[in-house]
């Protein structure tokens, strides 16, 4: 997480990932070398990182999350979950954890899913449509419900 990378109140963007074999940035998979993502940054996120900041400042280029070997691992989880204190302490919740935490409530909101693919970097809707499709009950009844209104207000 690069404090750099808060381009207004609410986006928050992607530039590199870090390489899970090297621990150290790469490209975006699916992106060329420079592109980038956007992703939606909540109030309470933001605010979490300024606090952490103001709390223990960053890294020179402006990382927030950085250990003194190299950049974010699965290990700093605890570090991460500082930010959030809000969040119940599982046993569980880890990086993966706060992704599919992010998809599930965006999808179960009615978030559009190409948004959301488009946010979590897939490299189509397939990914997201076979990893969370069940999280979307309801939507042939929504879509049935909304069409049955627009039919009553045509007649």
């Amino acid at each position: 997480m690069n404090v750099n990378n808060v381009v207004a109140q609410d986006v928050y963007r992607v530039w590199e990932q870090i390489h899970s074999n090297t621990l150290k940035p790469a490209k975006l998979k699916h992106r060329k070398v420079g592109e980038f993502r956007e992703v939606p940054l909540p109030r309470s996120v933001r605010e979490a990182i300024e606090r952490y900041e103001a709390k223990h400042g960053t890294t020179q280029d402006g990382y927030l999350l950085r250990g003194p070997g190299g950049y974010f691992t699965e290990g700093m989880e605890r570090r991460l979950k500082r930010l959030f204190t809000d969040l119940p302490p599982d046993k569980g919740v880890g990086m993966y954890g706060f992704r599919h935490y992010f998809a599930s409530h965006a999808l179960g909101k009615g978030i559009p899913i190409t948004d959301v693919a488009e946010w979590m970097g897939h490299k189509s809707i397939e990914e997201t449509y076979r990893t969370y499709r069940h999280l979307m009950p309801g939507s042939i009844t929504k879509a049935a419900r909304t069409l049955d209104a627009g039919l009553w207000e045509a007649a």
